[in-house]
C-alpha cells in the first residue's frame, strides 16, 4: 500500500468490510474491544468533558460508549461513508442521533476551527492515519489547551508465552476468520501489518511529545 494512496486504500477497505466491521470487532477480540473503550473512557471522567470529537468513528461505538460522561455533545468523524451510514442506523435504533453527530471527514484535514474540543478521542485510526504527523497536529490543534487526547491502539505483548501466542493468532488465524467473513482478505492481511510498522510503546509517547502534548502515558491492557 503506498504512502500516497493509503487514506483512499483505507477508505475503500472499510467500506467494503462495513457491514461485518462490528461483528468482527467483538468476535476477533473476543469481546475485549468492549472492555478496552470502557476503561479508555473511565480515563477521561475527572475531565467532565462537554465537548468531544470521535476521531475514524466507524460506526460510533466508543462515541457511544463517551456517553456515560454526559457531554453535550460528541462529533465522530470519519472517512468511509458506509461505515457513518451504518453508525448513524444505530444511533437511531438506540435513539442517540442527539447528543452524537456522525458525519463526513478527514482525520488530517478537520473542519473546526482551533481550540475546538474539551477530548479528542481515536479508537485503532492513528496507525491507519497516511501521514502520522499531520494527524497528529490536526488532532493537538482543535484540542482546547487544558483538554486531553484519548488514543486506543493495538501494540504488540512484551513477555513470554503471551507475545508468541498473540504473534501467531494475530498473523495467521485473524487473517483468515476476518477474511472469510468480512469476504475481504486483504483487509484482515493489512491489520497485522499496520500494527507491526506503527511506534509501539514509549516510542509513540516520545511522537506525541514532540507535537506538544503534556506528560503522554500509556496504560496497557491485557497482557
Amino acid at each position: 500500500m503506498a504512502a500516497n494512496n493509503k487514506t483512499a486504500s483505507v477508505q475503500a477497505m472499510f467500506n467494503a468490510i462495513a457491514h461485518r466491521y462490528d461483528l468482527l470487532n467483538h468476535l476477533l477480540s473476543f469481546g475485549i474491544d468492549i472492555y478496552w473503550r470502557r476503561k479508555a473512557i473511565a480515563m477521561l471522567e475527572p475531565l467532565k468533558p462537554k465537548r468531544i470529537l470521535d476521531i475514524g468513528t466507524g460506526t460510533g461505538d466508543l462515541a457511544i460508549a463517551a456517553l456515560r460522561l454526559n457531554p453535550q455533545e460528541i462529533i465522530g468523524v470519519d472517512i468511509a461513508e458506509e461505515m457513518l451510514k451504518l453508525g448513524d442506523e444505530k444511533l437511531q435504533r438506540l435513539h442517540l442521533n442527539g447528543v452524537v453527530k456522525l458525519q463526513a471527514g478527514n482525520a488530517e484535514q478537520l473542519e473546526f476551527p482551533n481550540d475546538s474540543f474539551d477530548a479528542v478521542m481515536v479508537a485503532f485510526g492513528v496507525r491507519n492515519f497516511e501521514n502520522l504527523e499531520r494527524g497528529l497536529a490536526e488532532m493537538f490543534r482543535v484540542l482546547r489547551r487544558e483538554g486531553a487526547a484519548l488514543i486506543i491502539e493495538f501494540s504488540s505483548p512484551g513477555h513470554s508465552p503471551f507475545r508468541q501466542i498473540y504473534s501467531f493468532y494475530f498473523r495467521k488465524i485473524l487473517p483468515i476468520i476476518g477474511g472469510t467473513i468480512s469476504r475481504h482478505r486483504e483487509a484482515y492481511r493489512y491489520l497485522p501489518r499496520s500494527v507491526e510498522s506503527f511506534p509501539d510503546g514509549d516510542g509513540f509517547l516520545e511522537v506525541l511529545r514532540n507535537f506538544g502534548f503534556r506528560n503522554p502515558r500509556q496504560r496497557r491492557l491485557t497482557f
